[in-house]
């Protein structure tokens, strides 16, 4: 099993960075490209998720963004540093909007089959995965 490890303040700047290598390693893992899009798009809105909750809550750590290639699946993990403290509710503020924090979940769900979010005192992780190509696992 080979991991790709990605560590990067959080800054907004810094998401397409993760997503780019995130769609190279998954195709180099064997992601069937019709799917890449969608990888793309999950790794994004998982970065953009754990920016903001760091800029939220003015947390000073990393966002890490592990990439593991597993024998039949593509396993993507992101991982914040901002405690449960910076998890907002699940309606904006004054009740008008809906919050951020609830349409990335949203998206993620709509885009990934095989989701898992966790939060905890000392940060949240988001597990998202792919089947990798029956072509990919011949080789």
């Amino acid at each position: 099993m080979a991991t790709v490890e990605l560590r990067f303040s959080a800054l907004p700047e810094h998401v397409r960075t993760a997503r780019l290598v995130a769609a190279a390693v998954a195709r180099r893992a064997g992601v069937d490209e019709s799917v890449l899009d969608e990888v793309r798009l999950a790794v994004g809105e998982a970065c953009s998720r754990a920016v903001g909750l760091h800029r939220r809550g003015d947390v000073k750590g990393a966002v890490r963004v592990a990439l593991i290639d597993q024998k039949k699946r593509f396993l993507i993990e992101v991982e914040d540093e901002a405690g449960l403290d910076t998890v907002p509710s699940a309606g904006a503020a004054d009740g008008a909007e809906p919050d951020e924090d609830a349409l990335g979940l949203a998206v993620l769900t709509g885009l990934v089959e095989d989701l898992e979010v966790t939060a905890g005192a000392g940060g949240g992780l988001i597990r998202m995965s792919w089947p990798v190509s029956a072509d990919a696992l011949a080789l």
